[in-house]
């Protein structure tokens, strides 16, 4: 008989029934939860019925909100080495249509992400906001992206740099995949001197 472990049967859960159950563990409401994260209550209830992907971004919000690591929601990657080979790609894994690669070493106290995505047709991230700054460079494909008040179509070679606090999303509004390069500060993820990965500090 195989023994499956508690956390080993919630990676088999889907990312909703993940963020819902550790609500009600907590007994909180969505409403809660919104005040907590500062993501809005609809939005929430959405993710919990797998109705929106919440991004990274959102995810450590959730994480800060519902008192877990980020990797509660996600799988991250290891590796003591400062070289990335193509040939062996460090995927996120994380239960989103979106293909996440992390092409940073894990330095103690890591300062920045440097993220390799693989973005289907149709996928939109949802409206993000959080300290720092953000850097998204269109590797393959178009992408529309929406800064504050700013709403640019990007093709390949093109970028968008920008604060963070702003208000930002991006869409692949097109009928293949796109392939975009996201470079942003303060990390997401940060390695602690014990070695352990853990959610680096953000506002959301």
């Amino acid at each position: 008989m195989q023994i499956v472990s508690a956390t080993d049967r919630r990676r088999q859960m889907p990312m909703g029934d993940r963020i819902r159950a550790r609500r009600k563990a907590l007994g909180l409401t969505l409403q809660q939860v919104a005040q907590r994260s500062g993501l809005s209550a609809p939005f929430i209830s959405q993710a919990e019925r797998d109705l929106s992907v919440p991004s990274l971004v959102s995810l450590l919000a959730l994480a800060d909100a519902l008192t877990v690591d980020l990797t509660y929601f996600m799988e991250v990657p290891d590796s003591g080495t400062i070289v990335h080979r193509a040939a062996k790609p460090r995927r996120i894994e994380v239960d989103s249509p979106v293909d996440y690669i992390d092409l940073a070493s894990n330095l103690a106290d890591r300062k920045l992400d440097i993220i390799l995505m693989r973005v289907p047709p149709g996928h939109a991230f949802p409206p993000d906001q959080r300290n720092g700054e953000d850097f998204l460079y269109v590797v393959e494909g178009e992408m529309t992206g929406t800064v504050g008040k700013t709403k640019a179509k990007l093709g390949a070679g093109d970028s968008l740099h920008f604060d963070s606090l702003q208000p930002h999303s991006a869409r692949n509004a097109s009928d293949r995949d796109v392939v975009l390069l996201y470079v942003g500060t303060p990390s997401i993820f940060r390695k602690s001197a014990d070695g352990v990965i853990e959610a680096g500090e953000a506002d959301a």
